[in-house]
């Protein structure tokens, strides 16, 4: 997993501005804190920063054939194996055992078809020498982030926006379409805050020439007739998954699992268990909890139970080596954390603890081990998160997330000050967003109406909802030089499951029972039989009163550029509300604020709202 940046100028001689280029690339040490590299010619300069995780020796970027083209590369090929077979009966010669070598001759073999063959995580710019142009391709779920900035001579690109911002031709410019997407929670496709940056979609090839910037997809959500019965389904689902996890698991450093003690990470533990344990090794396993929830709990909007109990019943079956992060209001409030995180996503996105506890989770692993399997995204493929169970929500008339009261997605734009909100017009927004969205899904001749309406809503989730789980995970995980791996998001088991009815996904009356039953041979009775609970959220009044005093402190600041934004009088009004009693969306809201506040100094944001 790395970082990489570059720039495309046919009017400007790049090797006379090696500096700027090394600048976007030095933004994202943390990405690749193992080695670093440029390769610049007249017309392109391409950056990159390596965390090696396969032929650590091998592997160096940019990589180049001479003559023909050179290659900055991020992610993994986890087929690369077979690929390099198939290359090497064609005629290509390797010089390494890297994953990068076999993705840059696949291009040489089938041009930009190469992503037809691959199977992976990656986001990746090809300088074709040949043609003169520049090839950038993102993965088909999108997994890891990629952008780019068209420039009048060409483009900047980079892994992160940051990289992109090094660089004198990117102005730092917000404006009010930027700040809708922010504050709405609608996932725009192509969206990025900054104006005039773009983001590379999923499944996606953006091609730069002399003659500009052209797009093609080359992967989405097809619709596609299910014809295996519910044994056979679940035996797929069962086939899939073991594939899975058993490529995803190889790496030349340490590997472990992210455990919630949830369906997901646990059935993800269960396989990657056994799987090691069929070498010889024992599984590693952390989890993030906080200072006296499990003693002090008490169900809320989404989570019934405490996490813990369950993370014990997984680590005792599949006998793994077990961490426990435990983390306590001082730490998760932070400030430093904060910036840290803030720097990491370069937006305020204002998820609060939900990010510093992540961030701080990955950083305690990282001192252990350098690739991690998560189960995110399981809840998107097979249906898991509440809303979708909740008729209110489904028939809303706007995305279900939205729909579903909670503190996180309730009252979004409550913060702002009163004319923002007018220009904003979220609801006018997210109300175009929704209508695009489902006018974007593809359905079967005689579907019903009820499998009409859930495809809707389970392509909604992996077209908008996931991607913003996804790159909260990247950049949280990224940020401390860990590589996270996402099963779920392999192609083939996202269009297998996507195209089972949901009479199927919900086949025993539960949430996700294709999962459920695909993986139970591998899974605590308590697990298996455990309603779905998202990713945890300290409950303790301690992290919201330290919110409330920074709050108070940001108000002290007449001045403040983050004011032309929040509302002072709502700002102070919740910054003296008993932190006890304080709710969920109050708490949401104050976070938000904080992380406006703290992106302003780090970014000095240019707003231009019209």
């Amino acid at each position: 997993m790395c970082g990489i940046a570059g720039w495309v100028s046919y009017d400007t001689d790049l090797t006379r501005r090696r500096e700027v280029v090394d600048a976007m690339t030095e933004t994202m040490a943390c990405r690749g804190p193992d080695d670093s590299g440029t390769w610049v010619r007249p017309n392109v300069a391409l950056g990159h920063r390596r965390l090696a995780i396969i032929d650590l020796p091998g592997g160096r970027q940019p990589m180049a054939e001479a003559g023909l083209a050179a290659m900055v590369y991020s992610g993994e090929a986890y087929n690369f194996t077979e690929l390099r077979e198939e290359l090497l009966k064609r005629g290509h010669k390797f010089e390494t055992d890297s994953d990068t070598e076999v993705v840059l001759h696949g291009y040489l073999e089938w041009g930009d078809e190469v992503v037809d063959h691959l199977n992976g995580m990656y986001a990746f710019a090809i300088w074709d020498e040949r043609d003169e142009k520049l090839v950038m391709i993102r993965d088909r779920m999108g997994i890891k982030p990629f952008y780019y900035y068209p420039t009048p001579d060409g483009v900047l690109f980079g892994s992160e926006p940051k990289a992109i911002l090094a660089n004198p031709l990117a102005r730092k410019v917000v404006d009010t379409d930027g700040l809708r997407e922010l504050m709405a929670m609608t996932k725009t496709p192509g969206w990025s805050l900054w104006k005039g940056m773009h983001e590379v979609g999923p499944g996606t090839i953006v091609t730069v020439d002399r003659s500009g910037i052209r797009t093609r997809t080359y992967w989405k959500l097809d619709a596609k007739q299910h014809t295996d019965d519910q044994e056979t389904t679940v035996e797929r689902v069962r086939e899939l998954m073991t594939d899975i996890v058993h490529r995803q698991l190889i790496a030349d450093v340490p590997r472990c699992v992210l455990l919630s003690g949830g369906l997901d990470s646990s059935a993800v533990t269960g396989l990657a268990a056994a799987r090691l344990a069929e070498q010889g090794e024992r599984l590693r396993t952390f989890s993030v909890d906080f200072q006296g929830q499990e003693e002090n709990f008490k169900p809320d909007e989404v989570r019934d139970t405490p996490d813990s109990p369950f993370i014990r019943d997984v680590a005792q079956l599949v006998g793994s080596d077990h961490k426990d992060v435990v983390l306590n209001p001082a730490e998760l409030s932070d400030p430093e954390v904060r910036r840290k995180v803030l720097t990491a996503r370069d937006i305020p996105a204002g998820l609060g603890d939900m990010d510093t506890s992540l961030y701080l989770l990955f950083k305690a692993i990282r001192a252990e081990s350098t690739v991690a399997l998560s189960g995110e995204s399981a809840d998107e493929v097979f249906g898991g998160y509440r809303w979708f169970h909740d008729e209110a929500a489904v028939n809303s008339g706007t995305f279900p997330w939205l729909a579903f009261r909670m503190g996180l997605t309730s009252e979004r734009g409550a913060l702002l000050r009163g004319e923002v909100q007018k220009k904003l017009d979220l609801p006018g927004y997210i109300a175009d967003q929704y209508a695009t969205a489902v006018a974007q899904v593809e359905h079967l001749d005689g579907e019903s109406e009820q499998d009409r309406k859930m495809r809707t809503v389970c392509n909604l989730h992996l077209s908008r909802f996931v991607r913003m789980l996804l790159d909260r995970k990247d950049r949280a995980s990224m940020a401390v030089g860990l590589e996270v791996r996402v099963p779920f998001c392999d192609h083939r088991l996202v269009e297998y499951v996507y195209n089972t009815p949901w009479s199927l996904k919900t086949f025993d009356g539960r949430e996700k029972s294709l999962l459920r039953h695909a993986t139970e041979h591998v899974l605590p009775a308590s697990v298996r039989d455990r309603v779905k609970s998202p990713y945890p959220s300290t409950q303790d009044p301690g992290y919201a009163a330290a919110l409330q005093q920074q709050a108070k402190e940001a108000l002290t600041e007449r001045d403040n550029p983050v004011f032309e934004l929040v509302d002072r009088d709502w700002l102070h009004r919740v910054s003296e509300v008993d932190p006890a009693t304080m709710s969920s969306a109050q708490r949401s809201g104050i976070d938000r604020a904080l992380d406006l506040y703290h992106w302003f100094d780090l970014y000095r944001p240019e707003l231009q709202l019209d």
